[in-house]
């Protein structure tokens, strides 16, 4: 690869890492061809972009972008792959249904909305991460929950306190 080949892939990877705020890093090697296809399948089916890059130049992208990977960068060794998602969990939920019938990939961390976890033990972590539209919709449901209830004491109040009027004006009769 020449010096101009290597710049170019390093542009194209500090603007990838600079545009999304979901980045996954994992170990692919030792799948073979027939499971690497089956892996970028399942991921395109996720909405998961996936590819393989050089860790020398990952490592030069990570540096030319304004946000902070932490200890992302000592995770560049061996194979690395690179997966970006628009969704947070996407990626962790394509590797651990994948390694129900493989022992890879290997998470080796991710880059979560300027949070950083490292290790594949953070997989399970990350697997239960929410969408920002699953919470949107948490958030809602929770605001429309006590609206609800004042309208059905309302609409069921009514009726008793009708009730209670008519008892006292017959008792006073």
């Amino acid at each position: 690869m020449t010096r101009e080949e290597k710049s170019k892939v390093i542009e194209t990877l500090t603007a990838q890492l600079a545009n999304n705020n979901n980045i996954y890093l994992a170990d692919i090697s030792g799948l073979d061809a027939g499971s690497t296809t089956n892996l970028r399948r399942a991921c395109f089916k996720a909405g998961v972009q996936l590819s393989v890059v050089k860790n020398t130049l990952l490592k030069k992208a990570m540096e030319n972008t304004d946000k902070d990977f932490g200890d992302l960068p000592s995770t560049l060794k061996g194979n690395t792959s690179i997966m970006i998602a628009e969704v947070g969990n996407a990626p962790a939920k394509v590797i651990k249904e994948f390694r129900k019938k493989s022992d890879k990939p290997l998470l080796k961390g991710a880059y979560i909305q300027e949070a950083v976890f490292i290790g594949d033990n953070q997989l399970d972590s990350l697997v239960a991460l929410k969408s920002k539209d699953e919470l949107i919709g948490e958030i809602v449901g929770l605001l429309q929950s006590p609206a609800k209830n004042v309208i059905s004491a309302l609409k069921s109040g009514g009726g008793k306190l009708a009730g209670i009027l008519k008892t006292l004006s017959e008792k006073e009769g």
